[in-house]
């Protein structure tokens, strides 16, 4: 898969083939949805299966005060849609020159001219052009003048609502990791630098990993059972979001201990999964009643990351 960061120059791999284009914040399976027909599309004209979308949200350039918190940074979404299959990611640097593009200019200059692209697929609620003035319909004219297929593509429902990033914001913002991977595809992640905490998880036989300057939405307060990705290897870890009441500190940490692991991560991004949320946060009587928790938290971190997918 490529990921690229221009329109510029683009090698005939990126060109005449099938087009998305959208945030995609999450990959979740509404989207994976999408990307299916897009292969299929891609299939039928003989072509690339394309991937446009923007960095940064364009809400965070128009309306920066409402910009709703990622759920993916830009190389986890290309690598979420590259196991989903498809050819090429551009993640586009968004700035206002493209945001003032006309709904005709940016089918003509991305669609036509940049990727010349004979087939297009998205879903029902896609909107492109300046202030949003393009719609389904528009673009179903557009692409019929150019000749170039439309797909439009049923939203999933799972429960009683389709499958969207706000809802899954929702849920990981609430804790509930559990109902967030239900409707990703994958489990929810997070990244974060290792810095220095106070220790005292070494203390009491349980180290952790602070994680520190994460750069998309945090779950909830809570204790979870999750992953960790050091180098090659894949590490279950117990995940602290919140502050640790036991010793009286309030600052809001994210704390992983990451089981069976003895080396330094200090100054290292840490990838963390969110895999499930075991219980709430709350102070222990004694130092002794949290490690019992601890050891019990433990238990069950390894139970359900061994049984992951």
């Amino acid at each position: 898969m490529i990921l690229l960061h221009s329109l510029e120059t683009l090698d005939a791999d990126v060109r005449g083939g099938a087009l998305t284009i959208g945030n995609f914040d999450g990959v979740h399976r509404g989207h994976a949805a999408i990307i299916e027909r897009l292969k299929a599309q891609s299939a039928k004209v003989g072509g690339p299966a394309v991937v446009f979308t923007f960095d940064p949200h364009p809400v965070r350039l128009l309306r920066p005060e409402a910009a709703p918190p990622p759920l993916t940074w830009t190389d986890r979404k290309a690598e979420l849609l590259a196991e989903l299959g498809v050819d090429a990611v551009i993640a586009y640097p968004t700035d206002r020159a493209l945001l003032a593009l006309t709904a005709a200019e940016f089918f003509q200059r991305i669609v036509r001219d940049a990727l010349a692209a004979r087939a297009v697929v998205e879903g029902p609620n896609f909107y492109f052009g300046r202030d949003r003035q393009g719609n389904t319909e528009t673009l179903r004219q557009f692409c019929q003048d150019a000749d170039v297929a439309l797909d439009i593509v049923t939203p999933i429902v799972a429960g009683e609502s389709f499958i969207s990033s706000s809802r899954i914001r929702d849920c990981v913002a609430r804790g509930d990791v559990d109902e967030a991977r239900r409707l990703l595809t994958r489990p929810y992640r997070i990244r974060g630098l290792v810095t220095h905490g106070a220790r005292r998880g070494n203390t009491i036989g349980f180290p952790t990993a602070n994680i520190a300057a994460v750069d998309t939405l945090l779950p909830g307060e809570g204790v979870y059972a999750g992953r960790a990705y050091v180098d090659e290897a894949v590490i279950p870890a117990a995940i602290n979001i919140g502050p640790n009441p036991t010793f009286s500190e309030q600052q809001l940490k994210v704390e992983a201990h990451l089981l069976d692991y003895s080396g330094s991560l200090y100054g290292r991004t840490l990838e963390v999964d969110f895999l499930a949320r075991l219980r709430d946060t709350r102070p222990f009587a004694s130092v002794d009643a949290l490690v019992q928790q601890l050891q019990h938290d433990v238990g069950e971190t390894r139970v359900i990351a061994a049984n992951a997918t």
